[in-house]
């Protein structure tokens, strides 16, 4: 991936995920099984160089995906290197109705005045504070903290890498809206991702 980003190709094979995530969508709702959303990591390139709007919509256009279903992550540290023109950016991509997330929140240098006024639904809290959440009080600090601060503007917590039950329980009991990680599945192919999904009922929140 640094490869990639460093010869620019990394917009080439970034657009290619984005429409391989949309036709799975569709694959998987023909199967019977409608995903609410289907989340596609962004590398900075593509944000702040590539035509993203307009791939958005040529990726969407003649699918039966609607753009409420596509989730778009960054991390801070994209966000952060030109927050002015991520925010007008971003605005554009919301107006499409696609869902925005701050991917390994916690670790950048978010600034608290863009990060209000940053079009996001949600914020990943990275893996480096839930790894020992049961164990370490700094960590748990930092998390209750990310999920105070981002409950009060509105947007959802997703809790990265959780692996125990101990883990789950905790940010079920701070009030963590969603959890990603081995706990839930490991990854897997999309076969067998379908198997998955149509064995288990899409409420894979910690809700």
């Amino acid at each position: 991936i640094p490869l990639a980003e460093e010869t620019g190709l990394i917009v080439a094979i970034g657009d290619w995920v984005l429409q391989e995530a949309v036709r799975q969508m569709e694959a998987w709702s023909d199967a019977g099984v409608n995903l609410p959303n289907m989340a596609v990591n962004i590398s900075m390139l593509q944000l702040f160089r590539g035509d993203l709007v307009t791939r958005i919509m040529t990726v969407l256009h003649g699918t039966h995906v609607k753009g409420h279903r596509l989730e778009l992550e960054l991390t801070e540290s994209i966000l952060m290197a030109n927050p002015d023109h991520a925010i007008e950016a971003l605005t554009q991509i919301k107006a499409l109705g696609v869902r925005v997330s701050i991917d390994d929140f916690g670790t950048g240098y978010s600034s608290l005045a863009y990060l209000k006024r940053l079009p996001i639904d949600a914020v990943k809290i990275d893996r480096a504070f839930v790894g020992d959440i049961d164990t370490d009080a700094d960590d748990r600090a930092i998390t209750n903290t990310i999920i105070m601060m981002a409950h009060s503007l509105g947007l959802i917590v997703v809790a990265e890498g959780v692996e125990t039950q101990a883990q789950m329980d905790y940010l079920r009991g701070r009030g963590c809206d969603e959890a990603q990680g081995y706990l839930v599945s490991p990854p897997l192919e999309a076969d067998a991702c379908l198997e998955y999904l149509r064995v288990n009922p899409l409420n894979l929140n910690i809700a």
